[in-house]
């Protein structure tokens, strides 16, 4: 596959490539170019000069343009399901379900975009005013550039691409350097569908050439980032240089409370759907679950026989429930930190056995507060380290002493309980009898202190993707 920039598929300007392949065998799937930096100044003047006649297009029309996208994505649904699966080692039902998310996201941002009325400060509202109206207006901000992880690509393409286009910007995807080809695939069909050349442009490569380069743009209005706290520190610090909007969702190492009275036949179910979707590299994952005494036992045996029912096999079959990680370096990784946790002290009860990129889903038990996977080590991966607590105050302690505060939950029967637990944890998203791994499409998703900045979500980003005017009609009034 080529870049698309300024309606045209080109290579990188140096012929340089990058290999993409299956994760889970091997195979060689496809090359991608690797961006240069004079390729991506190429791309954001294409992109700058597209955008004002795209924002003039009434936006009704935009939003035409976008349903007709939506509709060529349902039409190969299952050949975008099967690229995703094979390029990622997403499980094959977890690709179509993502797939079949795109409609959500496009419907949602087309028709709350209809619906932005903006403000009316009424004359008279203070003092000297009695003779003037004042009224907002959402106007885009420009060249918005996207830069998408490899968990969730079709699902953060579907957050941060239609609402941007939608309040009429130009758009620039820089998707993972590891799973490039669906969201390709994605932004040739926003051509197909009829977003004009140069409005929607897609350029791989490696993160600190094309990433940074998109970062450092005096053209780039406003960079939209899902990744690591690492990234995101270094592309706020670059986007600072020039006032550049950010929006940041990051990190996390959320905390999954269960206290004695919990349902224990939900808290697994929940477990399943927090701790190992995706093969557990969800930045709002359950990481750390806090397990009151009283239930430790019954809990951790539950855990056992619940993670020994799922099925880890081959991405593509229908019967797995688990696939393998993103790349061998990432398994490889997830293998070292368990191995860090039991040098700490913890207890191997169930898996810790890694094969290439497949690293089978583990149990850590007598885990403490004072290890580093209790704190800010971030394992992306299919790990379930468990730390028992005394009392919810000991509990909302061990949960607030990471630096992340993407999101957390808590499992109780007792409504007290859970409400004090949610206003006390310090997170963005928190969750009552149900996963941290919680995100509708309508919702505000974003993290407290190291996890990010911004909301991104159908009820808040489309302001985050446009700027606010205010027209005054100064003495208009008798």
């Amino acid at each position: 596959m080529q870049n698309l920039v300024g309606g045209k598929h080109v290579g990188a300007s140096n012929g340089a490539v990058i290999e993409i392949t299956n994760p889970a065998t091997g195979e060689f799937l496809d090359t991608v170019p690797n961006t240069t930096e004079d390729d991506v100044a190429v791309c954001i003047a294409e992109a700058k000069k597209a955008q004002p006649a795209w924002a003039k297009m009434p936006l009704h029309e935009r939003g035409k343009i976008l349903y007709r996208f939506v509709d060529i994505i349902e039409s190969h649904a299952e050949e975008l399901a099967q690229l995703l699966s094979k390029e990622t080692g997403k499980p094959i039902k977890e690709a179509r379900a993502e797939i079949g998310n795109t409609r959500t996201f496009v419907a949602g941002y087309v028709e709350k975009a209809k619906h932005e009325y903006g403000n009316v400060i009424p004359a008279g509202s203070e003092a000297g005013q009695e003779h003037t109206i004042q009224m907002t207006v959402q106007q885009p901000l420009g060249v918005v550039a996207c830069i998408i992880p490899f968990n969730f690509p079709c699902d953060l393409f579907g957050q941060k691409v239609p609402s941007a286009l939608i309040m009429g910007n130009s758009v620039i995807v820089k998707p993972s350097t590891y799973n490039p080809l669906t969201l390709h695939r994605y932004c040739d069909y926003m051509m197909e569908a009829g977003v004009p050349a140069g409005v929607i442009n897609c350029i791989s490569g490696d993160g600190p050439t094309a990433g940074e380069a998109l970062a450092k743009s005096k053209d780039v209005a406003l960079i939209s980032v899902t990744g690591s706290t690492a990234v995101g520190a270094e592309v706020m610090g670059n986007a600072a240089k020039n006032i550049m909007h950010v929006m940041l969702e990051l990190g996390g190492n959320d905390a999954f409370i269960v206290m004695n009275d919990a349902d224990l036949d939900l808290v697994m179910k929940e477990l399943v759907w927090g701790r190992l979707y995706n093969t557990g590299q969800v930045c709002c994952a359950s990481k750390r679950f806090l397990v009151q005494k009283g239930i430790k036992d019954e809990f951790l045996r539950r855990a056992i026989e619940t993670v020994n029912s799922l099925k880890v096999a081959m991405p593509q079959r229908e019967d797995a429930d688990i696939g393998c990680l993103i790349n061998e370096k990432a398994a490889l990784k997830v293998e070292e930190q368990v191995k860090t946790t039991i040098e700490q002290g913890a207890k191997l009860v169930y898996g810790g056995r890694r094969n290439g990129a497949f690293f089978e889903p583990t149990i850590l038990d007598n885990v403490t507060k004072e290890m580093d996977v209790m704190k800010d080590m971030e394992i992306f991966g299919p790990v379930i380290p468990i730390c028992t607590f005394d009392t919810l105050e000991e509990a909302i302690e061990i949960a607030n002493q990471s630096s992340y505060g993407l999101c957390g939950n808590i499992m109780t029967s007792d409504m007290k309980t859970a409400f004090k637990a949610s206003m006390e944890l310090e997170v963005g998203g928190a969750v009552i009898n149900g996963a941290s791994f919680f995100r509708a499409a309508e919702m505000p998703f974003g993290g407290w202190k190291h996890s990010g900045i911004g909301n991104e979500g159908i009820s808040t980003t489309l302001k985050e993707m446009s700027r606010t005017k205010t027209i005054v009609l100064k003495n208009i009034l008798d």
